[in-house]
Order: structure tokens, then C-alpha cells, then sequence
């Protein structure tokens, strides 16, 4: 059973999420400021209203297995874009972007991540319908992903070595003071580009790796192009006002990228046996009730066990893991190993 998106809908629905990123910008940039904790809650709680009220519509009108999709992948996109959010904190600090503009450069991050998400949404989408290898592939690299996340869970990104970030630094005469929120200045009569301009590739390039896995994450619950643009774009949106509700707790969420690490294996196994099953009918496949069950009985016992740690452990702070050894690490245990094949002294 397919789903039967019409022109219209598409339409519609692409001027609802317009209009509602339209609303989240016109609030940042109108009024530069750090916004407190009642306004980052009522916006929070808006923006997940509306991703509930579409999905209870959605229900009536494409029936209660695409709504269970729905939810699903919502679900799925949210919780990774919470370890989104922790990346962003690393980025915020990294660069000393003023607090006042902090949501400036969060609203512009969520718009590249829309646009981002939405051109790999259309090509997973095509790859998915001509090439059923692709579910094997994407299960692959959700298990390769979710194996590296759990391996490096209490590490953080390095933002400092961004190839990106780095040619951009080469390429461009560059300050390091901020003139407000504006991505260019001029010092001494030249035009240079400001650590607002350098965070803000920071962050697009942070966006990109995070669609190369929350894509195949989604396309793991539902094969419906619609549904997994619906999906991304409900969880993105919010997330500025997200940010500054939980920045506070995040260092509090200890074993989020261990949930997340289990979240992205299981669904990487259910895209293989997906694969599979196509093969050996006899293979059994993952249902999306299943697949919702296991990911909200995880994410809940993450939570409620990061919880229980901070209590006990008050020092003990939480990170946004990594999927690769930072270099320092590296020669370090490069340098350990070698230590341990040194020969005995005399």
C-alpha cells in the first residue's frame, strides 16, 4: 500500500511549513535576544501542538499506518535533532557567538537544514525506487553509524579541524570580531567575513553529515517520500526555541548518544532484513508498531537512566558522542599501543 500525494497537498503542506519557518525567523531577527525560559517553553510546546495536530489529521486522512509512520519517524528526527542541538552548543561556544545572536544563526542553520533534507529526501527517495540494494546500503551505514556513535558516545565533535571551515579561513580575508549578526564586515577598508560567517559553515557542514543519517533513519520507518519530509521538517521546526529550553540540561542527558547509537542499529537491521525479505520472502521484516515501540521504550529508558546518574553523579555531564576518534586521540592510543610493544628494560 502506497501513499497518494496529490500536487495540491504538496502545496499546501509546503506553504504551512513556509509560513511556520516564516514565523520562527520573523522571531529571531525581529528582536535580537536571549530568549527565557517561558517563551523557549510556549514555542517548544507550539511547535510540538502543531507536529501532533498534523499528525492526528494526517491520521483521518491517510489512515492509521501512515499516521504510526508519521509519529514514528517525528519521533526518530526529534531525538536526533536534540544530539543536533548539542553539536550547536559546541559550535556556540567554540566560536563565542554573542548570546544575542545565537538564535539568529540557529533559524539560518534550520533553514540549510530544511533546503539540505529535503534535495537528499528526493534522491534517497529515487534511489530507494529503482534500487532495492539501497535499503542494504542504508542499513549498513545506520548500523557502521550507530556502532562509531556508541564506540566514541563520551566524546564531542571537533569543530576545529572542519575541512570546510578551514579552506573558507584560507580562502576568505577573515576577522575575529562579530559586528552584531552580519556575516561581513569591513576592517581597514576591506571586506572580510566575521566569526558569525565561519559559524554559520560550521554549522551547514554539521548539517549535512547529521542528513546522511537522519535520512536513512526516517526511510527506515516509512518509504513514503511525503512522510519523511513531514517528518524532518516538524522536527526541525522549534528547534531554536528547543535550544534554549534544554542548553541548560543537555549536559544532563548523559546516555542520549548510547539510546541514539541503539536507535540507529535497530533501524538499520530492520532496512536489511527490509532488503532481505524482498530476496527470501521467508525473512521476517520489522512492523512500524514494533519499530515505534522499541524507539520510545529506549529513548525512555535513557532518560530515565541519565537521570538517575546526574543525581548520583553531579559531575558526571553528558556528549554529543562522535563517529570518529578525534587526531589527539588517536596519537594518543597510537602512542599507547606503542608503549605496550616496547621491550622490557634491562
Amino acid at each position: 500500500m502506497t501513499l497518494d500525494v496529490t500536487a495540491t497537498v504538496w502545496i499546501l503542506t509546503l506553504l504551512v511549513i513556509v509560513a511556520l519557518f516564516a514565523l520562527d525567523l520573523g522571531s529571531a531577527v525581529r528582536r535580537p535576544h536571549v530568549p527565557g525560559f517561558k517563551e523557549s517553553v510556549l514555542w517548544s510546546l507550539f511547535y510540538i501542538g502543531v507536529a501532533v495536530l498534523f499528525g492526528i489529521v494526517f491520521i483521518f486522512w491517510a489512515g492509521a499506518e501512515f499516521g504510526a509512520q508519521f509519529f514514528a519517524g517525528y519521533i526518530v528526527e526529534k531525538t536526533l535533532s536534540i544530539d543536533n542541538l548539542f553539536v550547536f552548543v559546541i559550535i556556540m561556544g567554540a566560536f563565542a557567538v554573542p548570546p544575542p545572536y545565537q538564535q539568529k544563526l540557529l533559524i539560518i542553520g534550520i533553514a540549510i537544514a530544511l533546503v539540505l533534507r529535503a534535495i537528499f529526501i528526493a534522491v534517497g527517495a529515487a534511489l530507494l525506487a529503482y534500487f532495492s540494494f539501497m535499503f542494504l546500503i542504508f542499513g549498513a551505514l545506520l548500523i557502521w553509524t550507530g556502532i562509531a556513535l556508541y564506540r566514541h558516545r563520551d566524546e564531542d565533535p571537533d569543530v576545529s579541524d572542519n575541512l570546510l571551515v578551514v579552506a573558507t579561513r584560507k580562502v576568505l580575508p577573515t576577522t575575529d570580531e562579530y559586528d552584531e549578526g552580519r556575516l561581513f564586515t569591513r576592517r581597514n577598508g576591506k571586506r572580510v567575513a566575521t566569526p558569525f560567517f565561519i559559524a554559520l559553515i560550521a554549522i551547514g557542514t554539521t548539517d549535512v553529515l547529521f542528513a546522511l543519517d537522519s535520512i536513512p533513519a526516517v526511510f527506515g520507518v516509512t518509504a513514503e517520500p511525503y512522510i519523511v519530509f513531514v517528518a524532518n521538517a516538524f522536527a526541525l521546526l522549534g528547534l531554536r526555541a528547543l535550544f534554549f529550553l534544554v542548553k541548560g540540561l543537555l549536559d544532563r542527558l548523559i546516555y542520549l548518544s548510547t539510546g541514539l547509537a541503539v536507535i540507529l542499529v535497530f533501524i538499520g537491521l530492520k532496512l536489511v532484513l527490509h532488503w532481505a525479505h524482498g530476496i527470501w520472502p521467508g525473512v521476517p521484516t520489522v512492523s512500524t508498531a514494533l519499530s515505534l515501540i522499541v524507539i520510545v521504550v529506549v529513548l525512555a529508558i535513557t532518560t530515565v537512566a541519565s537521570i538517575i546518574v546526574a543525581r548520583r553523579d553531579p559531575e558526571r555531564i553528558a556528549h554529543a558522542g562522535s563517529v570518529r576518534a578525534h587526531p589527539a586521540d588517536e596519537t594518543e592510543d597510537a602512542e599507547i599501543a606503542g608503549d605496550e610493544e616496547l621491550p622490557p628494560g634491562p
